[in-house]
């Protein structure tokens, strides 16, 4: 009989942009960098990734350029390219299939592998080959993860970056999952970590432990402290789906400025170029949307987001560009911004859109038909009149 237990890979990309950008750009290589907004320079921007080289001097993702700039005065700053980020995350995915289907692709540079039934390599050799190959192919590292469910390979992979393998059984769960910190827990929010540290839960083992119960329950729901017991435990999902989100409901593009603006040209520049990231993604899974939007977030953070449906299902990069650029043109308040963004929503398979009725293309049709019916018709009159003469 056939084990129940699983084996999963949970492996994720490490320092995916700056990776991409050193492979773009080899000399980078031995420089402290991090990757940052899409235009210019402005110290008030912020990071998407650090490189490791700059993580070394406490610079993250998430923090401006300004504060990186004083851990590191000489830290330089890329700016983001989502449309060759998602060029490599397309070989990264194709990749891993080709070792087995059940691949389910989470984010750009994380997926979940289902290796149960590879046989033939054990799975500790074959998380190895696969590291080294997206390495000798790809020039990616990568950090993996192996374990019974999701959850569990997840935080293996977490645990050693760059370049790591972590196992992690039930039984390791208690020598390897309880010690973490508790902000290192899959799944738990920025804000929801500090609220346990402060009621003196620091740990995975202080969360897990009974006595500790009722005053974390101040700080979650019932629900979700089961949903985590039965997490970190191995008791939760071990299927790897791969088509849960095979077609989005959704696609969206944005990026962060290195600095803010209240230049209209620029803005609607780069509301352009973010489309033209999105749009093709929606035509390769041969999908029109029903309604469109745009995203903007000001200089104080504050962010708007503003979207339009239109009576029938498109696919033309027209109609979605002029819908775009008029909800700009109707609700931009005329203050600088910083990230900048657009959605195609509603998405459905073309081919299950039942198309309008429309009078007048339905006339059209049938005077073609008519058409073509009568140039039928002169051609069987001809080919019968010219057998006729041939006969006689």
């Amino acid at each position: 009989m056939k084990s129940s237990v699983r084996i999963i890979f949970h492996i994720d990309l490490n320092a995916f942009f700056a990776s991409v950008e050193m492979i773009e750009n080899p000399s980078l290589k031995n420089k402290v960098f991090a990757v940052g907004g899409g235009l210019g320079f402005n110290r008030g921007g912020i990071l998407t990734t650090a490189s490791y080289k700059a993580r070394r001097y406490g610079i993250r993702s998430g923090m401006t350029i300004a504060n990186a700039l004083h851990l590191y005065p000489k830290l330089i700053v890329v700016p983001n390219r989502h449309g060759v980020y998602h060029q490599y995350s397309m070989k990264f995915i194709q990749y891993l299939k080709t070792y087995t289907h059940l691949v389910w692709q989470v984010s750009v540079d994380e997926a979940y592998m289902d290796v149960t039934d590879i046989e033939g390599i054990h799975p500790l050799a074959l998380a190895k080959k696969i590291q080294s190959e997206l390495v000798s192919k790809y020039q990616l590292p990568s950090s993996i993860g192996i374990a019974p469910t999701l959850f569990l390979a997840k935080m293996g992979s977490d645990m050693k970056k760059p370049m790591g393998i972590t196992v992690i059984r039930k039984r390791d769960v208690k020598s390897k999952i309880y010690p973490l910190p508790i902000k290192d827990m899959y799944g738990l929010g920025k804000k929801t970590y500090p609220k346990l540290e402060k009621i003196g839960i620091n740990t995975i083992a202080d969360f897990v432990n009974p006595d500790h119960h009722s005053k974390i329950l101040e700080v979650i729901s019932q629900k979700s402290y089961d949903a985590y017991i039965l997490d970190i435990h191995g008791l939760s999902s071990n299927k790897v789906d791969p088509y849960k989100y095979a077609l989005p409901k959704s696609i969206s593009n944005e990026t962060t400025l290195s600095f803010d603006t209240d230049m209209e040209s620029v803005i609607k520049d780069t509301l352009i170029s973010q489309l033209k990231e999105a749009y093709p993604r929606m035509l390769h899974d041969h999908l029109q949307t029903k309604t469109v939007g745009i995203r903007l977030r000001y200089h104080n953070f504050e962010t708007t987001q503003k979207v339009r449906s239109i009576a029938n299902y498109t696919d033309d990069y027209q109609t979605i560009l002029d819908i775009i650029l008029e909800l700009f043109e109707a609700f931009y308040t005329g203050k600088p911004v910083r990230l900048i963004g657009v959605s195609l929503n509603n998405l459905k398979p073309k081919d299950s859109i039942e198309k309008p009725f429309d009078l007048f293309e339905y006339q059209a049709m049938e005077e073609k038909k008519d058409r073509i019916s009568e140039a039928l018709k002169a051609v069987n009159e001809k080919i019968s009149k010219e057998t006729k003469d041939s006969i006689d």
